[in-house]
């Protein structure tokens, strides 16, 4: 009952909600009692962790929530989308932010620039994604990277402070690696 309350149902599609007892229950259920008892991410209309901060402006396919999951993340939506593509990991303590201090006024903040990561991507735990970046299919952030500008091309992997290239992933080796599975 509390579900309808919280939830757009949309949300409560997909593979983790198949059977009563599933996983997507589980936590839907531990989502409704923190909301009701401490308030946290009451906006989001889907199942989250109590334990992170999302913002509800954030696209993704429903067999992916497992990506609110975690503890500590930080998904900041002000002014813009964060979109996540379909088959994307993201670890814990991870932050995706769609906007900054503005630098002259700390009590406001710059124009919000959308944050996407393509399908299939890697987020490493306790990295920083920033406002405006685009991550291609297939990107590996490693952990504790700051991602500061984008990598619409994909297929590589990403890591440092700020994020550089480390290495081109062969694309045919993903095809038959997506095939085998």
């Amino acid at each position: 009952m509390f579900r309808w309350l919280y939830y757009d149902s949309q949300y409560l599609k997909g593979h983790w909600f198949k059977k009563i007892n599933s996983e997507g229950w589980k936590w839907a259920a531990n989502d409704i009692l923190h909301r009701m008892l401490f308030q946290t991410n009451k906006s989001v209309k889907w199942p989250v962790s109590p334990y992170s901060s999302y913002g509800n402006n954030i696209l993704f396919d429903v067999d992916d929530l497992n990506n609110f999951m975690g503890t500590g993340n930080y998904f900041q939506t002000l002014n813009a989308h964060i979109v996540i593509g379909k088959g994307t990991r993201i670890a814990r303590n991870v932050g995706i932010i769609t906007t900054n201090h503005n630098i002259y006024n700390l009590d406001k903040h710059q124009e919000g620039k959308a944050v996407v990561l393509g399908q299939s991507c890697w987020i490493g735990m306790n990295s920083v994604i920033l406002p405006g970046v685009i991550l291609g299919d297939h990107t590996i952030v490693g952990a504790g990277a700051v991602v500061t500008h984008s990598y619409p091309d994909g297929n590589c992997i990403i890591a440092g402070n700020p994020a550089k290239l480390i290495k081109r992933l062969d694309g045919e080796m993903i095809e038959k690696e997506c095939l085998d599975y």
